[in-house]
């Protein structure tokens, strides 16, 4: 975990990293990023919206995913044609 602190006058803002998920050891981290994307999906499927500990899966895959393959992943979800069962 690091953090990053501004001065005095700006916000502090403190950055972290996902936790190691000994499911995914390897340095390829893409199905790490899918897994949590899908599981965050399916929690707020089960759970609702306003599950508060769903947005865990969502702070991962956003920190792991490319912008552009959760972007498109939603995309498919809206469609109907994701490739995933969530």
């Amino acid at each position: 975990m690091s953090a990053a602190i501004m001065s005095d006058d700006e916000p502090q803002y403190i950055m972290k990293t996902p936790p190691f998920d000994t499911r995914f050891p390897n340095q390829n981290q893409t199905r790490n990023c899918w897994q949590n994307y899908v599981d965050y999906h399916r929690c707020h499927k089960i759970k609702g919206d306003d599950h508060e500990p769903c947005e865990y899966f969502k702070r991962v895959y956003r920190s792991l995913c490319p912008n552009a393959w959760h972007e498109k992943w939603d995309e498919q979800r809206e469609e109907g044609t994701f490739p995933g069962k969530i």
